[in-house]
């Protein structure tokens, strides 16, 4: 058998070795690649779970912030009043206001004869019996002579305001129900130039010529002081019924909750003359409540009186 040479037996040896070292190579190299892959795919559910995470912190947080932004506003950006708007409430509630001293609670429109008469005798009878003073009689007139009081004095029209105040001081039915309406009407304007006095009211007053009655007086007033007329036609006839359900309560007599009961019955009849009111024409003052003119003319022939008219 030949002798190999030199060079083929190194040869020879190293192919050996290679061939005993070549499983194990390829077992490390394969078992790297493992590694590595395993590392590879740990990262990338680390990052999508990194980006799911983060996109459901962003979809919380983009859902919360407004939510937090709601609840959190300020009151002064969720409904505020302007500051005219303020002012305008401020004095309707003082002007209007049962306490304001007009000595509207020594008046009774009527009242206190029709409760005599046995007209009035309780809740529900008072209810009717206010009911139809406000929608048919003097509650709608004087109504549209606040109405066309204010729209006047606001346009400066001061020969139609002077129509206003002349008939509206003519539309009243007794003595006893002139009294009660021009001294109310004195005593409104008298407080309130003492108190609010503003540029333009003192010539609007003597334009005028008559003495005013209290209907023109608010609608006079509340214009020259810029508020406007829905909410001062709706707080002037909450404040005569007001007056008037005070005065049933005291002569029927009525408890406190029984009397809010009827002032609660009388809200829709409010706001539906106050709406008719705001369209009418002064052609359009007119009332169909004889038995309440009769009370009014009646009363100062009544042998006791706790009230005025």
């Amino acid at each position: 058998m030949p002798r190999a040479s030199k060079g083929t037996g190194m040869k020879n040896t190293r192919m050996i070795m290679h061939a005993m070292i070549m499983p194990d190579m390829v077992t490390i190299m394969d078992t790297t690649i493992m590694i590595t892959a395993i590392a590879t795919i740990r990262r990338m559910i680390m990052v999508t779970t990194t980006i799911m995470m983060a996109s459901n912190a962003t979809t919380i947080t983009s859902t919360a912030i407004p939510m937090l932004m709601i609840t959190s506003e300020p009151a002064d950006m969720r409904g505020a009043m302007t500051e005219a708007e303020t002012a305008a409430l401020y004095r309707l509630m003082t002007w209007l206001s049962p306490a304001f001293p007009v000595g509207s609670f020594s008046y009774s429109s009527g009242i206190e004869w029709a409760v005599e008469a046995g007209d009035i005798a309780d809740a529900a009878s008072l209810k009717d019996w206010l009911d139809a003073m406000l929608s048919e009689g003097p509650g709608f007139c004087d109504a549209v002579f606040l109405s066309q009081a204010h729209r006047a004095t606001e346009a400066g029209d001061e020969a139609t305001l002077r129509e206003v105040a002349g008939l509206a001081a003519a539309f009243v039915t007794s003595r006893e129900r002139q009294l009660e309406t021009t001294a109310q009407g004195r005593a409104f304007i008298e407080i309130a130039r003492a108190a609010w006095d503003c540029d333009g009211l003192e010539e609007m007053i003597a334009n005028c010529l008559v003495p005013v009655v209290y209907p023109v007086a608010v609608g006079l007033v509340s214009a020259v002081h810029s508020v406007p007329l829905g909410p001062t036609l709706h707080a002037f006839l909450h404040g005569v019924v007001s007056n008037w359900i005070s005065a049933g309560s005291r002569l029927i007599p009525l408890g406190q909750t029984e009397s809010q009961r009827v002032l609660a019955a009388l809200e829709p009849v409010v706001a539906n003359t106050a709406s008719r009111a705001l369209r009418a024409k002064l052609d359009d003052v007119g009332g169909a409540t004889f038995r309440a003119d009769l009370a009014s003319m009646r009363h100062e022939m009544q042998y006791t009186r706790l009230f005025r008219s």
